[in-house]
């Protein structure tokens, strides 16, 4: 979680490896950020959220609290894909030149992974943010489909095969090799710049949520009476 300037400049950051407890940690990280950078909430301008790819309950949760801060505020929510800003960050990172392709990839759990694949335009634009444009997905498949399908089979202007990055990556690298010090999750200040750039140029960033897939709890389904058997006891 970050807060940052209309500039983009970063005020305050804090993060959480907490997983399954999302809805306990988030109130007090808002807290925290604000307070370290002297901000109240009514100063506030803007939420910026991502809206996944992500399992149900922790981009729920998040998207849940982002649009009753902004409700509470009377501010917009500004949505962002979570693998645009992870792609980002990456050219940034491993400092990778225009033409480069990116396969941004995430924990989708159920042994799949959350992926995308972008191709870099620009090193930096606004913000100081790099231009990148998405070529396919988001999709959720296995990590060996998403090799076979994303890696083997994509062809980049430079002749080379798209530099891989995220935590789904990480989880199954005998098929996705990820690229050394790559990012391993999108980073909250590189979300938030993001949002000011779209924000900048016009366009949409709904705060829909980007599931993919139905959640891994489901309401039991009714049964269906059956009618008695004709002559039978009622």
């Amino acid at each position: 979680m970050s807060l940052v300037d209309e500039d983009g400049a970063r005020l305050a950051s804090r993060s959480s490896d907490e997983r399954r407890r999302h809805a306990e940690s988030l109130a007090p990280l808002i807290t925290e950020v604000l307070a370290e950078a002297g901000t109240e909430r009514t100063d506030l301008t803007a939420v910026v959220a991502g809206t996944g790819p992500a399992p149900y309950t922790g981009l729920r949760v998040g998207l849940v609290t982002a649009r009753t801060l902004a409700l509470s505020l009377g501010i917009p929510v500004l949505g962002v894909p979570s693998l645009d800003a992870l792609a980002a960050q990456a050219v940034s990172d491993l400092g990778l030149r225009p033409g480069t392709e990116v396969l941004a990839t995430s924990d989708a759990r159920r042994k799949e992974v959350y992926w995308a694949r972008y191709r870099v335009v620009a090193h930096e634009g606004p913000h100081g943010v790099p231009v990148v444009e998405r070529l396919a997905g988001p999709g959720v498949d296995r990590a060996g489909f998403v090799a076979q399908a994303q890696l083997s089979g994509a062809g980049t202007e430079t002749g080379e095969q798209p530099v891989v990055v995220g935590e789904g990556a990480m989880l199954y690298p005998e098929f996705l090799s990820a690229a050394d010090d790559a990012p391993v999750v999108p980073d909250a200040t590189v979300l938030a710049r993001l949002a000011l750039v779209r924000r900048a140029a016009g366009e949409d960033q709904p705060s829909e949520p980007l599931y993919l897939r139905r959640p891994d709890v489901h309401e039991p389904a009714r049964a269906t009476p059956v009618p008695p058997a004709a002559g039978g006891a009622a």
